[in-house]
């Protein structure tokens, strides 16, 4: 394999299928029958996001220009030099994602890192990867869960880029809090990749489970498939978006961004075939949990030290 697909190039719109039009390609044959397909279902909500999506002002490199942050220049060098992986087989690696909630301090520059580097809206209504909160008040058995998506939960830091949790809690008793990191869990039986009309959404021999946006006709199939929230719709694009494990940077031997600013060590990743890899000495030394188990979808993200609320 000598260079990315088109989301883990910079998860930009690709460009070709406009200049090429004029015949048709197998995006077009596909996009007509996962329309026809959606019609039946979420052709509501597909409409309106690629209605959404067909909007944007057109840009002299072709689609509707660079995605959120991105600058012309960057979107130009992302189109003219896509990433190159040298020598990587996905067949010899297994990557896996560990969490020790025990560790995470709720401070969000998972959150803010992920935005940074995979060009994902800097507001609170959009994230790849995300944190919340728990807190246990005196007298109550059951957990009230503050989730970084509801907004009232989370104010502007001192900065644009820059997220912290509100202080609601100041004055109540809390007997117990804790914070949970959440992210795609890059099933091993993914429902996301089972009703994608197109075969946009696929699973890779290494782990991750990605999109590939040239065929991805925004039917949102797989939002309301994955029992985890981890998908959302790119407004922008017309096409779905989520977490990828930063695939552009693993496969160089670098972390996903979110791990790489982490201060406490909460996030572990690393390569389950390398038995001294960080994620496997994590498995090994842990009693871990995944999230919702009894959905059968196995998760490949593991959790240390979390409640059974949280399961």
């Amino acid at each position: 394999m000598n260079q990315l697909s088109s989301e883990e190039k910079m998860t930009t719109q690709d460009i070709n299928t406009e200049k090429e039009a004029s015949r048709m390609s197998r995006r077009s044959f596909l996009g007509m029958l996962g329309k026809g397909a959606a019609c039946a279902g979420a052709a509501a909500g597909a409409g309106a996001a690629l209605a959404s999506a067909g909007g944007g002002a057109a840009n002299a490199l072709g689609g509707v220009g660079p995605t959120y942050q991105q600058e012309p220049e960057q979107y130009a060098e992302a189109r003219k030099n896509p990433p190159k992986i040298p020598g990587y087989n996905w067949t010899e690696h297994k990557w896996a994602f560990g969490v020790d909630s025990n560790r995470c301090i709720g401070c969000l520059r998972c959150v803010e890192a992920c935005k940074m580097e995979n060009s994902v809206q800097m507001d609170r209504n959009h994230t790849r990867t995300w944190v919340e909160r728990y807190a246990y008040l005196d007298g109550s058995d059951h957990a009230l869960v503050d989730s970084i998506h509801d907004l009232k939960n989370v104010m502007p830091g001192s900065k644009e880029t820059r997220f912290v949790f509100d202080n609601r809690y100041k004055n109540a008793k809390v007997t117990k809090s804790f914070f949970v990191p959440k992210l795609c869990n890059q099933c091993e039986k993914p429902s996301c990749v089972q009703v994608c009309p197109t075969g946009a959404t696929y699973k890779t021999p290494d782990g991750p489970v990605l999109i590939d946006t040239k065929y991805c006709i925004g039917c949102q199939y797989c939002v309301q498939a994955c029992p985890y929230g981890a998908r959302s719709l790119n407004q922008m694009r017309g096409t779905a978006e989520k977490c990828n494990w930063c695939y552009h940077r693993i496969t160089k031997g670098l972390n996903p961004a979110c791990v790489e600013v982490c201060p406490t060590g909460t996030r572990i990743f690393g390569d389950r075939m390398d038995p001294e890899s960080p994620i496997s000495q994590f498995l090994r030394n842990n009693r871990v949990n995944v999230l919702k188990p009894d959905m059968g979808n196995m998760p490949n993200v593991f959790y240390a030290g979390i409640d059974k609320e949280v399961l």
